[in-house]
């Protein structure tokens, strides 16, 4: 969440910023009128205690006098009842204080370029030939089901649309990227590996910023309130909600395999075939901890580790910086590298690389002192290293070949054991 202060003394600056990532600036407004009724209250607060004690303090000294205090202890007990009538009303304003508060997206970092909507976002680069093929290319689908790696039809009698099988070597090659891709950013980009609980409570989900905005978009146990992790990077900056950590543990770096899940509202038409966007997916995610002056040098660095992975496997990519419009809730900033897929001739989203700043740090009260004992919050930083179900297409689409079979890359080929995935 934003610090309060900016929005109550740069009100026109966060009315700005909140509006060029397309959200209605008088969310502006509402705050600083809670805010202004919930600090009167704890002033009128504040004064009655004092009063409380102060007429307190006169019952024992006429007491000691051998005085008569009857009507001095009535209006202590009035102004306990005011007391209790205040702060009931207070609870009341809190919630609100709080709500609103919580739905005030972060504020797009200063490079970030104006746009409405995803179709202005700005490619930086792009890297790799993209491959040509003497044939024409089939989807990552219909090779899938030709080669008999995945199964539509049996996902779907399973859970419904948007899921999918793997069978034999389709799951093989699933598994063989998760352990790749965690053993190179363990070895090659030193992150600590770490494998987290696949169920969230709701304090973990508002930290990061999916609650409460996007609860319609996540998967709920009402029973036990609990949520289906919708990414790594909530239960991993998770770890260290409401903790202070000491300013030489920083930066930390954590890589982490889950599930995910997701609802996907608001998708209804998009990438409905194959395994590109799903209920679904395995994902690897980078998560980094780090000194606010340092955050913008590390998210270089997380993003060049994202594109390593593509690198290492040659695949042909761009860089995409998302526009305002595309920015997101909780990102300060955020890339998205995307991979050449040959059947669309066009870039897929395979990773989201992004900054935070002190967004999430400050919901989640994730902070650090400093050498000379000084208490700051830490920004948080996270990318998908990569998502796996899209990187697995991304290879069946790049590594075809005329006859059907698909080439398995050559850093996965001692996971697999194989070089190919032939027909049966």
């Amino acid at each position: 969440m934003l610090d309060p202060n900016l929005i109550r003394e740069m009100p026109d600056v966060v009315k700005d910023g909140i509006t060029k990532k397309g959200t209605d600036p008088s969310i502006v407004d509402d705050f600083l009128e809670v805010d202004r009724k919930r600090r009167d209250l704890i002033k009128k607060i504040d004064e009655m205690r004092h009063k409380r004690r102060t007429l307190s303090e006169e019952i024992g000294s006429i007491i000691a006098r051998g005085g008569d205090a009857e009507g001095i202890k009535e209006s202590v007990r009035e102004t306990g009842t005011q007391i209790n009538e205040l702060e009931s009303e207070l609870r009341n304003i809190e919630s609100v204080y709080q709500d609103l508060l919580l739905r005030i997206p972060n504020l797009p970092y200063s490079a970030v370029p104006y746009g409405k909507d995803e179709s202005e976002n700005v490619v930086i680069r792009q890297e790799g030939e993209k491959k040509e093929f003497p044939f024409t290319p089939r989807s990552h689908w219909e090779i899938g089901e030709a080669l008999d790696i995945i199964d539509f039809k049996r996902g779907v009698k399973i859970s419904g649309a948007r899921f999918y099988v793997l069978k034999g070597l389709g799951a093989k090659l699933e598994r063989a990227l998760i352990s790749w891709m965690i053993e190179l950013h363990i070895q090659k980009h030193g992150y600590t590996e770490i494998f987290p609980p696949f169920l969230i409570n709701r304090a973990s989900m508002t930290g990061t910023g999916q609650l409460p905005k996007f609860e319609e978009d996540m998967y709920h146990i009402e029973v036990d309130d609990l949520f289906l992790n919708p990414t790594a990077e909530v239960p991993v900056t998770n770890l260290y909600r409401d903790e202070i950590l000491s300013e030489e543990e920083l930066p930390i770096k954590y890589v982490a395999y889950t599930a995910c899940f997701r609802r996907e509202a608001g998708a209804a038409g998009k990438d409905t075939r194959g395994i590109i966007r799903v209920h679904q997916f395995n994902k690897v995610e980078m998560v980094r901890f780090v000194k606010a002056e340092d955050s913008y040098k590390e998210l270089d660095e997380l993003i060049d580790n994202a594109e390593d992975v593509l690198r290492e496997l040659g695949l042909s990519y761009q860089i995409k910086m998302m526009c305002t419009g595309d920015l997101g809730f909780a990102a300060a900033v955020k890339y998205d590298p995307e991979v050449y897929m040959p059947y669309q001739d066009k870039y897929v989203e395979i990773s989201s690389c992004s900054n935070f700043e002190d967004f999430q740090a400050r919901r989640a009260n994730i902070r650090y002192r400093t050498k000379d004992g000084k208490i700051r919050f830490v920004h948080t930083l996270n990318g998908s290293g990569l998502a796996v179900g899209r990187t697995m297409a991304a290879i069946l689409e790049n590594y075809q070949t005329e006859d059907g079979s698909v080439i398995i890359p050559e850093v996965l080929q001692k996971y697999m054991g194989i070089d190919k995935i032939s027909r049966k």
